[in-house]
């Protein structure tokens, strides 16, 4: 939407293109604005020929048919806008239930590349309030246009037709009820934009501060990230207060120009049932008729906002479903399981362009057996496990697993032969089970309860009579850290994985519970591939074979024994600095 000054029509069709499995409903919706243009227009009419026909005369039969006819009107009029207002919600909410789902799929398909880039705050407003925003198109934007415009050309038509003079005086001031809708669509327009910049900051900075609300208390931070959150509430709270304003201004506006029409209207009209040329009806239907083309008219303003800001929404919501950055998926091997061998041939990789952290590494790991990577913190150590995942793509060079490259792997195939567990566990709101399981239908209960019984575990997650139905709280907050690495633990078992990955696992377990776990750790890497992320030395003494990484480059490789022979080398200063920090 170039410079947001215009409406694009692009965009919009697009976004009513969404409405196409709702054919029946989205066209039922705009049969009822037809018809309900026509029902509105007739109800003044009515009341005019009362008037003129029978009231003045003293027909109390006729008078009562055409009050019949007129209640009748109105409660079709009634069922008419009730079902209007129930279906354009009804189409609205279908469309956007569609899009969440669709935000939701693509927000799980993009790579870590872009939440490195995208603040959680600001795609959780584009898959909520932005989605949400669209709605508005449907309920308040281009279905109940088209009913407010042919309602205005129904009304100005009835006008024409009861009396053409009493239209002209009235239609005297509607250029100054276009201009001043203008002016404030305008206005109102800009301010709404600011409006949703503000939200999103805001949100944005919500989601991490509250995330992140340890932290803040640890280091006694409050008050310096409540200054932070001040100046952001209030540049959004002067967004919401302009917009505010200029509604303040247009509706008493609006009514200025409604009295003017209305002055003019019983001057004028007075005068002419006097000289005999309007008829006494016609001043009695047309204030209703007035009423019925001011209305629409102040509140296509309004609309015409409502409609902006929901394609305003929109194209944010569509640059997220356009975005083309996913790891491409164009490979075709789908294995049942793969042995193991690990290979990596003179990879290149930046998360900024030019800016390597990976180095011309090439090392190769035998199906079984296990590998140990070592080396000071940003060395590259946890990138290696990002890459074998294709979590991102590769400058340059090949990964591959069995001699075939990584790409050549369906990415679910791919990665479904990988297991890692973190450092930094992440659990979600649920029972253990289900933060086991991720929700898998294929994993059962007795399942989890053998992994979890494989490592000693079993006794520590089977918390009270709950046991595995434990309900965990947002990230685990009712249980240890123990607990939380013992659970992403049996996570990674019971996925049977070909290749199993250890980044830091045990880092934040307590000695007893460590034991528990390295003992699993040594009958699982029997099995299988392993590859071991440590900052204690201690944990991979007995890894078949180490890497040693510095600033991105290998600088050694082989076993304990062997690295340990090398004098000055890396491997050799690190063992000694820890061993020298544990004496």
């Amino acid at each position: 939407m170039a410079g947001n000054t215009s409406f694009d029509l692009k965009l919009l069709y697009r976004l009513l293109k969404e409405t196409i499995p709702y054919r029946l409903l989205f066209w039922t919706c705009l049969a009822l604005a037809i018809l309900l243009a026509p029902i509105n227009a007739a109800r003044p009419f009515i009341v005019g020929k009362m008037v003129d026909n029978h009231i003045l005369i003293g027909d109390i039969n006729g008078l009562t048919f055409l009050a019949w006819v007129y209640v009748g009107l109105t409660i079709v009029n009634v069922v008419m806008r009730y079902s209007f207002i129930y279906l354009t919600a009804l189409v609205g909410q279908n469309v956007i239930r569609d899009l969440r789902i669709r935000m939701f799929h693509k927000m799980t398909s993009l790579p870590l590349k872009y939440f490195d880039k995208t603040p959680i705050g600001t795609a959780t407003t584009r898959t909520v309030n932005d989605i949400e925003t669209i709605n508005t198109v449907f309920t308040q934007g281009v279905i109940t246009m088209v009913a407010d415009v042919l309602t205005i050309f129904a009304v100005i038509g009835m006008m024409l037709f009861t009396s053409w003079r009493l239209t002209m005086i009235c239609l005297l001031t509607l250029p100054l009820m276009i201009i001043a809708t203008y002016i404030f669509k305008e206005k109102v327009r800009a301010a709404y934009q600011v409006v949703r910049t503000q939200i999103s900051k805001m949100n944005a900075f919500l989601q991490e501060r509250i995330s992140g609300m340890r932290i803040v208390q640890i280091f006694n931070a409050e008050e310096q990230e409540m200054e932070k959150f001040k100046e952001i509430n209030r540049e959004y709270t002067k967004a919401n207060l302009n917009s505010i304003l200029y509604y303040a201004v247009f509706y008493p506006v609006v009514e200025i120009i409604s009295s003017i029409a209305f002055a003019l209207l019983v001057w004028w009209g007075t005068k002419g049932y006097w000289d005999g040329v309007i008829t006494f009806g016609a001043l009695v239907a047309f204030p209703m008729y007035l009423a019925m083309l001011f209305r629409p008219v102040r509140m296509l303003a309004d609309k015409l906002n409502t409609l902006q800001m929901g394609l305003v929404a929109a194209e944010r919501v569509y640059k997220v479903l356009d975005n083309n950055i996913e790891i491409p998926d164009l490979g075709t091997i789908k294995a049942n399981s793969v042995s193991g061998d690990v290979a990596f041939d003179n990879v290149w990789f930046s998360y900024v362009d030019d800016e390597h952290v990976i180095k011309d590494l090439s090392f190769k790991i035998a199906a079984g057996k296990t590998l140990a990577i070592v080396g000071s913190t940003g060395s590259g150590k946890t990138t290696i496990i990002n890459l074998l995942n294709r979590f991102y793509e590769i400058d340059k060079g090949q990964i591959s697993i069995d001699g075939a490259n990584i790409e050549s792997y369906t990415l679910d195939n791919l990665r479904s032969h990988f297991a890692t567990v973190l450092q930094d566990v992440f659990l979600f709101s649920g029972s253990i089970y289900e933060n086991i399981t991720l929700n898998d239908p294929s994993i059962s209960k007795e399942q989890v309860v053998a992994a979890a019984k494989m490592i000693g575990a079993h006794g520590l997650l089977a918390v009270g009579e709950d046991g595995y139905d434990f309900r965990v709280m947002e990230r685990g907050a009712n249980l240890s850290m123990g607990q939380r690495q013992l659970i992403s633990f049996v996570r990674a078992l019971v996925a049977d994985p070909n290749i199993l990955i250890l980044d830091e696992a045990t880092s934040s377990i307590d000695p007893e519970t460590e034991s528990v776990i390295q003992y699993a750790i040594e009958k699982l890497i029997e099995q299988r591939t392993s590859i071991i992320i440590a900052h204690r030395l201690s944990t991979i003494r007995h890894a078949d074979v180490i890497l040693v990484l510095d600033k991105g480059r290998l600088v050694e490789f082989g076993s304990h024994e062997e690295l340990l022979k090398i004098d000055g080398g890396k491997y050799n200063q690190l063992y000694n600095i820890q061993f020298a920090e544990a004496m």
